[in-house]
């Protein structure tokens, strides 16, 4: 989501303590899943809020504003718990169960999507964990809360569903990932494309800009041996945490055993501070909504570009008709379109090469 946009989920979220239908804990604090940053969490004093969120960008937004990032083991209970659950349903249903793990007796739960997220169904699904439940309806999103609580409605039913984003093998046991991960439970068309036209040759430091569960990666690893490190980037924790597990030594292949592996939970946008002689990507071209943006892949092109030592080479899939030229032809001296193939693209981006040095003159 953009800094400039209007977040109408999570100025929603708080209608019903904005026109007193609830209240604010007196102690104990409030716990905010999938927390996001905005006015609305500073438009009145929210004592004792934590914060969890495991996207990067967000979590940085809400370190820079001064809100508490949730630290503990998980065990803390409080008298209120916020949510703003995914798009995907599972996943959703597994956040909603954890919540209310996470609500002290006598608590509430607080959620809200809109509506072109599956608000009707998320507010049927809080229900059938906790009952009768209220709900306000704004800015096309809906928010909906319990009454105080003493445990879930259906124990056995909140149970089921807090396995439901469990990590889990697919395909065949090659990968463990769970509801939620960007093409959490197949190889997304694209990167299968990318990986299908890595050459042998790549070599030396490399790195993944948007590395998801560590599918790219470790086809970079399979198909070019004389790789000797990678970087993973990725702004989701969640799926960070499936790429460690992905590339674990005894799931590579015996060549890439000995190739250093390093884990980074960082937004590529904000810059990177390495350099690299390859790098693979990806990129995201939506954030947290529906909407398009470019713009992200562009700054991901820019900051290869920075990232890459003279001769390095960026290999980017993308969807054909994102508007990616400009910003390539900008970065590199060389870029060729390798192949256009369902709707995407594959391109080789090299960085200028260092200038050669002139002999000395005689003396």
């Amino acid at each position: 989501m953009r800094a400039d946009a209007p977040d109408n989920a999570l100025e929603t979220l708080f209608l019903p303590f904005a026109e007193g239908r609830l209240s604010w804990p007196a102690q104990g604090g409030a716990l905010f899943l999938r927390a996001r940053d905005g006015w609305s969490l500073h438009a009145q004093p929210r004592p004792g809020l934590v914060c969890e969120q495991s996207f990067k960008p967000q979590a940085e937004a809400l370190r820079r504003s001064g809100l508490s990032l949730d630290e503990d083991d998980g065990m803390r209970r409080y008298p209120l718990v916020l949510m703003l659950p995914p798009r995907q349903r599972d996943e959703a249903r597994a956040l909603m169960a954890r919540a209310l793990a996470r609500t002290a007796p006598g608590g509430r739960v607080v959620a809200c999507m809109s509506n072109d997220e599956g608000a009707r169904s998320g507010e049927t699904d809080l229900g059938k964990l906790v009952g009768p439940v209220g709900q306000l309806s704004k800015n096309k999103c809906r928010v909906f809360w319990s009454a105080p609580l003493d445990g879930p409605a259906d124990a056995a039913l909140a149970a089921q569903w807090q396995g439901l984003d469990a990590i889990r093998p697919i395909l065949g046991g090659r990968f463990q990932s769970r509801p939620g991960v960007f093409a959490w439970d197949r190889i997304d068309p694209a990167s299968a494309l990318l990986a299908a036209h890595l050459p042998a040759d790549l070599a030396g430091r490399a790195a993944d800009f948007g590395a998801g569960y560590g599918y790219l990666a470790a086809e970079l690893l399979a198909r070019c041996p004389r790789i000797v490190a990678v970087d993973l980037y990725e702004a989701e924790a969640r799926a960070l945490d499936l790429a460690r597990v992905n590339l674990a030594a005894d799931r590579l292949p015996a060549s890439a055993r000995e190739v250093a592996l390093d884990y980074r939970w960082q937004d590529v946008t904000a810059g990177v501070d390495a350099r690299y002689d390859v790098i693979v990507s990806n990129p995201p071209f939506h954030a947290q909504g529906r909407a398009e943006r470019p713009d992200i892949g562009r700054r991901f092109i820019e900051v290869a570009a920075q990232a890459l030592n003279p001769g390095g080479r960026l290999w980017l899939v993308a969807n054909r008709h994102l508007p990616y030229e400009g910003a390539l032809e900008t970065g590199f001296a060389q870029v060729r379109t390798v192949a256009q193939q369902g709707g995407f693209k594959i391109v080789e981006a090299i960085k200028e090469a260092a200038p050669a040095r002139g002999r000395a003159g005689r003396a």
